[in-house]
């Protein structure tokens, strides 16, 4: 199912419908301010799941991507020090994730590697989902199964490839191709592990 969303004023009835779908536990792809992704509800773990053996991922070995609407519920799922919210505060909403320690308030499943990105993309209608759903968005970055970039970029061709797989795909434009540029807090100093869309400010 192909939905047509305008990232400047997202229609709120397919909204409320796509949102029906993440609670029912469904999967979604839609844009982002990078590249599509692919997503549910972070607290469904069937849906977590499911996500990950259609990516063939396996948790215990991957760091998991969450999607918040902005910073301030952040601290429920990760452990947030004064630093890394300043940090956060000038980078976001934007190209970026950023990798933080787990809270026990996740499910069990992310936190076997005790780590969690966090994403709050610059993208309205990913935010919108996020906002009305209640819950986070677990997220990661749709690829093509040949590798044949336009098939990550143009949402009828994704539909296309995923939508026997898939419950929904957000029509939100032509997306990037450059991901987000990953920052991790978890050590003593913060580190760019991947240097992506997203140029960090610092100071």
């Amino acid at each position: 199912m192909l939905i047509k969303l305008y990232e400047k004023n997202p229609n709120q009835r397919e909204i409320d419908k796509i949102v029906e779908i993440l609670r029912d536990g469904g999967i979604v792809i839609y844009p982002t301010d990078t590249v599509y992704a692919m997503g549910c509800d972070a607290l469904n773990v069937r849906a977590v799941e499911r996500i990950c053996k259609l990516k063939n991922v396996n948790p215990q070995k991957v760091c998991l991507s969450i999607i918040c609407y902005d910073l301030s519920n952040i601290s429920e799922y990760a452990k947030v020090s004064n630093a890394d919210f300043k940090l956060m505060k000038k980078n976001l909403p934007g190209a970026f994730t950023f990798i933080l320690n787990a809270t026990n308030s996740l499910p069990k499943i992310y936190r076997n590697r005790k780590e969690i990105g966090i994403r709050v993309p610059d993208n309205n209608i990913v935010r919108s989902l996020v906002q009305n759903l209640g819950n986070p968005l677990l997220s990661t970055s749709v690829r093509s199964k040949d590798d044949i970039l336009e098939y990550g970029t143009h949402p009828e061709l994704i539909e296309e490839e995923y939508g026997e797989e898939v419950d929904a795909v957000i029509d939100g434009g032509a997306g990037g191709l450059e991901p987000s540029t990953v920052v991790n807090c978890t050590g003593d100093s913060i580190e760019i592990v991947r240097q992506g869309k997203g140029e960090l400010i610092i100071n």
